[in-house]
């Protein structure tokens, strides 16, 4: 991809009116379209993880966030696109000065019938310490009816959360996508996503799979931490549940547990109606060509 990127900037004759860079750790290219089609504006997609990098702490981390703040100081009107309040308020603390919250949506399309659900929860996601899976199954998974088991969809990414699977309550799906993942959205008792903040400091940039659930039909109980409070209207397209507190968690779980059929389906109506308004790509289309049209000091920018 980047290479892909150079060429068209190198040997492209005509000057495009915007670059648009969809990685901030691909900065420099910014800078190279400056030198080759001065007039062009430059503008950079922060997604969280390629700015949360840093937080990693090391060697590593510290020369990348370096490496951020160079990128701030040598595209100072350089627009930024977010896809949070939370990627926003990470990728201003390296120096980006022009940001732009846009958050993003999902082409998930719910089955025309409300899906009767299951006993089960279904956590769906890479396995890895922030997205929460293997401290639900330890923290919040005892604390259920015992009759409620989780599901687990997702590659095992890291080997001490996929341990966590072990547990006789779990049954772990393997990678769903399409309409396999569209279904276990909708079948599940809710969709959990239970993110937690790692002692290091890596946050959750969006949260796509929130939305995905909504969309496919799914209820979703989502941690209000990182980037999810964008990626979910509380109480319409799902609820926010307080990160890392596992009585919050069975609560809500047993509220939703106790949902009679017709609340559940009224529930569902209401909360695809707000997917189609809030999370679908036009909407995002739309706010990004806003952006590209409009002139950097009519943003009120900080």
């Amino acid at each position: 991809f980047p290479f892909t990127v150079l060429r068209r900037i190198l040997v492209r004759k005509a000057a495009p009116d915007v670059v648009h860079i969809g990685d901030m750790a691909l900065w420099p290219l910014g800078v190279l379209a400056k030198w080759r089609f001065g007039a062009a504006r430059v503008v950079l997609t922060a997604h969280g993880t390629d700015v949360s990098y840093p937080r990693r702490g090391g060697l590593k981390g510290r020369a990348y966030g370096a490496y951020l703040r160079l990128g701030a100081r040598l595209l100072r009107r350089a627009l930024v696109t977010a896809n949070s309040p939370a990627t926003e308020r990470v990728t201003r603390g390296y120096g980006w000065k022009n940001i732009l919250v846009i958050p993003l949506a999902t082409d998930l399309v719910a089955s025309p019938e409300i899906a009767a659900p299951g006993r089960h929860l279904l956590f769906a996601g890479r396995l890895v310490e922030r997205k929460g899976c293997a401290w639900f199954i330890r923290q919040v998974l005892p604390l259920l009816p015992p009759e409620i088991e989780l599901h687990v969809a997702g590659p095992l990414t890291d080997p001490q959360e996929a341990a966590a699977l072990g547990n006789p309550r779990v049954r772990y799906l393997g990678t769903l996508g399409g309409e396999a993942l569209a279904r276990a959205y909708r079948e599940a008792l809710a969709v959990v996503v239970p993110n937690i903040e790692p002692a290091n400091g890596e946050f959750e940039g969006f949260g796509l799979v929130a939305c995905e659930a909504a969309a496919a039909g799914g209820v979703v109980l989502a941690a209000d931490c990182g980037g999810l409070p964008a990626a979910v209207i509380d109480k319409v397209t799902g609820m926010l549940v307080e990160s890392a507190d596992p009585r919050a968690w069975v609560q809500a779980i047993e509220a939703v547990s106790g949902w009679p059929a017709e609340r559940r389906a009224d529930f569902v109506t209401a909360s695809l109606a707000a997917v189609e308004t809030h999370y679908r790509w036009p909407r995002v289309a739309e706010a990004t060509l806003t952006a590209y049209l409009t002139d950097p000091k009519d943003f009120r920018f900080h």
